[in-house]
């Protein structure tokens, strides 16, 4: 028996079917064009899919699909309006793909797929209580309280990524001005060294390199070699991300944190800062409670086992 993966991004779209051990054993990526209408996409997609089927080695008895997609709405299994993808407004997502295969179909964000993807075969394994923050492009996070992943009452609660950080700050994309994830990403540290740059004489690696070339990369190798500019950089960035990680604590009281995506690979340059002003911050009583881990499925197709974690947590 196997579930299907997918993961719907803006620019690519990834398939893959897993077992209930967490091994995907076919996957393919084709382009989102998320220009297209969602009548366009669909049999894209349709295709995609079969296509894979027929060509395993292996014989597919599928049960399920799980599906992880910016905006998603896990209570009415939709896609609501979402950034970077032309569909038309409220997407019923999962019926449509239920009418065609004739199976179960759950849907989340990203995030929350990656949190239940790390509960079922990675770092959160036998936890009840944790964080997954993704440190991507943006800020994203999965919340769960007691084994279950928290979605409120509307299917989109754990935007830590919109905390407010500074009222008058940064623009982010979502409108709203000073959210962590403007200063907490790949994005937002990069924004960090410009301003650095631009406010500091001192001698630096990243000044041959034009805003647009610069990659959260270039600043973890510039970091770990010395540079001045790009360590200051991970401790503005790991300053600002204790504090806000420090008051979510406050009202979830996790038993770890558990960092994925590009910015995490960063290790000690992000999660020593992060950690320091985390315990500076904390409400006293949660203080030595909470533990800073990298995810274990870091370097395997996340995106894939999340969403196929996401109908597996489901049909159990």
């Amino acid at each position: 028996m196997v579930v299907l993966g997918i993961d719907i991004g803006g620019t690519t779209t990834t398939i893959g079917f897993v077992n209930e051990n967490g091994e995907i054993l076919a996957e393919s990526v084709m382009p989102t064009q998320g220009k297209d209408h969602i009548t366009k996409f669909l049999p894209r997609l349709f295709e995609q899919i079969n296509t894979l089927k027929n060509n395993s080695k292996e014989k597919i008895e599928l049960k399920g699909i799980g599906v992880g997609a910016p905006n998603a709405n896990f209570f009415k299994g939709t896609i609501e309006n979402p950034p970077n993808l032309q569909w038309g407004g409220v997407i019923p997502f999962a019926d449509l793909l239920e009418k065609e295969y004739k199976v179960p179909v759950k849907i989340t964000n990203d995030a929350n797929a990656a949190a239940i993807g790390e509960m079922l075969f990675g770092a959160a394994k036998g936890m009840k209580n944790f964080i997954l923050i993704t440190l991507g492009t943006g800020l994203g996070s999965g919340i769960v309280i007691d084994g279950k992943l928290v979605y409120g009452q509307t299917g989109f609660a754990g935007e830590l990524g919109h905390l407010t950080v500074k009222p008058d700050g940064r623009l982010c994309g979502c409108g709203k001005k000073g959210c962590l994830e403007t200063y907490v990403s790949v994005t937002g540290i990069r924004r960090t060294v410009s301003k650095l740059l631009a406010d500091m004489t001192e001698e630096s690696q990243l000044r041959e390199v034009s805003q647009t070339n610069l990659t959260g990369e270039m600043i973890t190798d510039a970091a770990l070699r010395g540079d001045r500019i790009a360590l200051q950089a991970f401790e503005y960035t790991g300053d600002i991300l204790g504090q806000k990680l420090a008051d979510t604590i406050a009202f979830s009281s996790p038993e770890a944190i558990i960092f994925f995506g590009g910015l995490a690979n960063a290790k000690d340059l992000i999660f020593q800062p992060t950690l320091k002003s985390m315990e500076k911050f904390i409400f006293p009583i949660f203080k030595g409670t909470v533990r800073l881990m990298l995810s274990e499925l870091q370097n395997k197709n996340a995106a894939v086992l999340g969403a196929a974690a996401l109908i597996w947590n489901e049909l159990k």
